[in-house]
């Protein structure tokens, strides 16, 4: 192997959990020490460190000039974008090539190509992989925008071009929401990804979110590893992910794993990625985009494979050939991924920051967890809100959930409220429990977005109807009846 040193240009868990291979695999890692955190957990596993505290988060991880600099000043062979920050920037790519440095990622052509939605979708189109009706370009204005959502039919949904993560996207259903929906869309896609393009396409109601990860060489051969439903998800962004999908067969896999594949072969794309489509209840797919880097959920697609993604990508970067062929990957068991999110799901998932003072998670068979944090970590505001990935398995989905239910409920998290109240009211849906969902699970199934126990909600009530009751024998008692105070709690007043 060629590469024997990487700079990992990312943070918390998705940076240690390519630690990991790239120490079993004998190769030396870098990582970076940012002012933000200067006593961050992943940087104790990392092989030497680079010290750019001197700088801000931004000018260091979206920072390309400083990344391809600390490269080439500690001699490192390789660059590791992880997912998020410039993972799917053709330009770091395009800056490694110019600098001889490898960058462990698709082409800067290929991130181009399938990174931009709109082109992807030409070339679907192209070669006969199903695609929603839609524009047939960029949309410009909204006078085109009208124009094409009426000869589509609503509900159609804008997407940025250069999206991803669910941003810059809105859905208008009737022609007097379009205006509103195609300027919030431009304006955020602006925003985030400094391209305000977008482009229209049928909306489809209650869909299945199920995308196919495929690996792809230098050398032509490309093979998938199977599926993951990805439909739990809030505003586009997902929560929960497993593997394999509940709703496909045989002959579903089959056919969406060959567009997959024939995607790849169109485009020439060679590492780790991911196609996306949209499934609809009659079970037929249309390709939506694709995500050319690892990606958050790739662990599922690990644990039901037996195959490590991160070193396939580090050894196809590395211009090895794929020692897998499609009949020799076999599909065992099922795996679900819960992202534990420092988020308060009782005030609408707002972020939550602040010190983390416990973090303990289950140590059982089946179970998997790649974290970021440990005691006493301070959860920045700054930095996404993913504190640690559960991971569970089983032989089959029911034991699966069997799992989970026991894992979740062993874990302890204190300091920050998190994203495990939302699992558990999850898991005790019987709709997910029958694996029959879609990307409107939390808006039609869920009555509220956590999970109380009977016990709990009484403790609640009587906790708070004590405090109401002191709050009411502090009061003097002339005052007491200039209040509204009901005849029941006043009775008990004069009886004191």
């Amino acid at each position: 192997m060629k590469i024997k040193s990487i700079l990992i240009a990312n943070r918390g868990e998705i940076a240690i959990r390519i630690a990991r291979t790239a120490r079993k695999m004998g190769i030396k890692t870098f990582m970076f020490l940012t002012h933000e955190e200067p006593n961050a957990h992943y940087l104790k596993h990392a092989d030497e460190i680079i010290d750019v505290s001197e700088e801000t988060f931004y000018n260091i991880f979206t920072n390309i000039d400083k990344i391809i600099e600390s490269a080439l000043k500690f001699n490192i062979d390789a660059i590791h974008p992880g997912y998020g920050f410039l993972s799917e920037n053709p330009a770091l790519a395009r800056e490694c090539k110019h600098n001889n440095i490898v960058f462990i990622g698709p082409s800067d052509k290929h991130i181009d190509q399938m990174g931009n939605k709109g082109v992807a979708r030409d070339i679907a189109i192209k070669n006969n992989v199903p695609v929603l009706p839609g524009s047939t370009g960029i949309i410009t204005s909204q006078a085109e925008a009208e124009k094409t959502a009426a000869s589509i039919g609503y509900p159609v949904i804008i997407k940025a071009v250069a999206g991803g993560g669910g941003k810059g996207m809105r859905v208008a259903r009737n022609k007097d929401e379009l205006p509103r929906m195609f300027n919030a869309a431009s304006k955020e896609a602006m925003s985030i990804f400094g391209n305000a393009a977008v482009f229209i396409e049928k909306y489809v109601e209650n869909p299945r979110h199920i995308e196919f990860q495929v690996l792809a060489d230098q050398h032509g051969d490309v093979v998938h590893l199977f599926e993951r439903e990805c439909s739990i998800q809030r505003k586009h962004q997902k929560l929960l992910e497993e593997a394999p999908s509940p709703a496909l067969d045989e002959a579903n896999r089959e056919r969406m794993g060959r567009d997959a594949i024939k995607l790849c072969r169109a485009t020439g794309y060679y590492s780790v990625g991911t196609v996306e489509f949209l499934v609809d209840e009659h079970l037929n797919h249309y390709f939506m985009e694709m995500n050319t880097r690892i990606q958050v959920e790739h662990p599922v697609t690990e644990e039901i494979t037996g195959i490590d993604l991160i070193e396939q990508q580090i050894r196809v970067a590395d211009g090895e050939k794929l020692s897998l062929a499609q009949k020799d990957i076999k599909l065992k068991g099922c795996a679900i991924e819960f992202r534990i999110n420092a988020e308060n799901v009782q005030s609408d998932f707002s972020p939550e920051n602040g010190i983390l003072e416990k973090i303990k998670f289950p140590s059982k068979r089946h179970v998997r967890v790649d974290a970021g944090y440990v005691d006493g970590d301070i959860i920045p505001s700054c930095y996404d809100s993913l504190i640690a990935k559960l991971i569970v398995k089983g032989s089959d989905r029911k034991s699966a959930l069997k799992t989970a239910i026991s894992a979740i409920n062993g874990i302890q998290i204190k300091g920050v409220k998190t994203t495990l109240p939302f699992f558990k009211m999850v898991l005790n849906n019987d709709s997910f429990r029958e694996g029959i969902y879609s990307t409107s699970f939390i808006e039609k199934e869920l009555e509220q977005n956590f999970y109380q126990e009977d016990n709990e909600m009484v403790a609640a009530i009587l906790l708070g109807m004590t405090e109401y009751l002191k709050e009411i024998e502090s009061i003097d008692h002339a005052e007491i009846r200039e209040k509204n105070v009901s005849p029941w709690l006043f009775s008990r007043f004069l009886k004191k």
